[in-house]
């Protein structure tokens, strides 16, 4: 089936085993390039802090070496011709988030986040190299549907019975141990929304009636993938997470998309946005004046009560210039409790300048093209469809985060993927990363033995 240029087509049976073509010896050496930057990171802030080198440079090397080798061996025997690109990217990713994390704990003694961030970020590259392994074939997933979204929504609920933090119920906190299982439901939302619209897609597309020029599908057929939505999203803008609740939006619009081929779902999304948007930012004080300090950043300062986080990130921003202040000699602590988690991204351009952030805001927008290129490979739309859901999570989320500290958006509140500080959020992208290797690799089985495209 065709339509606006989107194909979906039936799953073919998988085909024999292919020989790998030097994908694997490229992602090794970008791996060594990964680390070494890493390295090299840790050192300059060494340097610029103390005048030496840290005396942890060599453990931490050895440490991000050994774990981002393992990753690569375990894709080298189980998915031979998966996509070179995700693996390194998330290594340096990491990385970088971990020596800026290292950077910001030399200004906070009484509060270092890098030792934990490690072991997070170790979890994480376990649970890529089981998903590795265990999950020989995506397509096993359309068989827990219903499982994914059913434990994906009581995910979603427990952190109400929980006591807020900063204004949000979003973390389960239990004996100096937290975690926030928002980030393990958008992927199993993912799984649901791809497998659910892969089944309905042709009822989606033609069934139903034709409304002020756009084709409806039934409400049967609409129904339920329409009322885990706004289940998912209710409960979000209950607990005040309202980043995650435009996330699953973004995801449940762009998904519907693809299925469908329809631009006028993207239209439809935009406009339910803007009026979820006016409506919340209204009736929600807390929403509310996040708002008014997105449009009013520096009125803080004008009534004499100094500046606030939003005027903190733009300072460091412009301090940053061109090619930055230099690892290690920035003053982005100054944006004060969330510098390491929501707030990382200014660090990031306060010392490494416009050229650094634009090119970790490129790896991210590389990640994602090989997320949409894997899906554009495959012939299942199941497949398809989790491809470009994993891919947009990603896209989504950098855009809302680098968006709001930035001045672009209202601030909402999120970790930016690999680079903050959050140990939910890492182990969930290197879910991520691991199930779009897994696609690029069957995307490349399908073809005939020996293919190299």
């Amino acid at each position: 089936m065709s339509k606006a240029g989107i194909t979906l087509a039936t799953a073919d049976p998988p085909a024999p085993a292919v020989r790998p073509t030097g994908r694997r010896g490229v992602e090794l050496a970008l791996i060594v390039l990964a680390v070494g930057l890493s390295v090299y990171g840790y050192c300059a802030v060494g340097l610029a802090r103390n005048g030496t080198v840290p005396p942890g440079a060599a453990g931490y090397g050895a440490g991000l070496g050994v774990i981002a080798v393992l990753a690569h061996l375990a894709v080298r025997w189980r998915a031979p011709l998966a996509d070179p690109l995700p693996l390194p990217i998330g290594v340096l990713l990491n990385g970088v988030g971990l020596v800026l994390i290292y950077r910001l704990d030399l200004e906070t003694p009484g509060d270092r986040a890098a030792p934990a961030q490690l072991i997070w970020s170790t979890l994480g590259v376990a649970l890529f190299i089981a998903v590795i392994l265990v999950l020989r074939d995506h397509r096993v997933l359309q068989r827990y549907t219903y499982l994914c979204v059913t434990v994906a929504l009581v995910l979603l609920t427990v952190p109400i019975l929980f006591p807020a933090v900063n204004g949000a119920r979003i973390w389960i906190r239990v004996a100096g141990f937290s975690i926030q299982p928002g980030e393990f439901a958008k992927v199993l939302l993912a799984v649901f929304f791809a497998a659910y619209l892969a089944a309905n897609r042709g009822a989606l597309t033609y069934a139903g009636r034709r409304v002020w020029g756009m084709q409806l599908p039934t409400g049967r057929v609409l129904g339920p993938i329409v009322a885990v939505w706004l289940v998912s999203v209710g409960v979000l803008v209950l607990e005040r997470d309202l980043g995650t609740s435009l996330l699953f939006f973004g995801l449940f619009v762009v998904l519907l998309y693809v299925a469908t081929g329809r631009t006028g779902w993207i239209a439809l999304g935009l406009l339910l946005a803007s009026l979820g948007a006016v409506a919340v930012g209204r009736l929600e004080p807390h929403v509310h004046h996040r708002i008014e300090t997105w449009l009013h950043p520096f009125a803080s300062i004008e009534a004499g009560e100094g500046p606030n986080q939003i005027a903190q990130s733009l300072f460091a921003f412009a301090e940053g210039g061109i090619l930055g202040s230099g690892l290690g000699l920035g003053h982005s602590v100054l944006i004060g409790f969330a510098v390491k988690s929501d707030f990382i991204l200014a660090t990031a351009g306060e010392e490494l300048g416009l050229a650094g952030l634009s090119a970790i805001i490129l790896l991210y927008g590389l990640l994602v093209e090989r997320g949409y290129r894997a899906g554009l490979a495959l012939r299942d739309p199941f497949g398809r469809l989790l491809a470009v859901g994993l891919a947009s999570l990603v896209a989504l989320q950098v855009f809302v985060i680098a968006g709001g500290v930035t001045g672009l958006i209202p601030l909402t509140g999120m970790a930016m993927p690999f680079l903050a500080q959050g140990g939910s959020s890492v182990v969930t992208n290197w879910a991520i990363v691991a199930l779009l290797v897994r696609l690029s690799d069957s995307a490349r089985r399908q073809d005939a033995p020996g293919a190299a495209r």
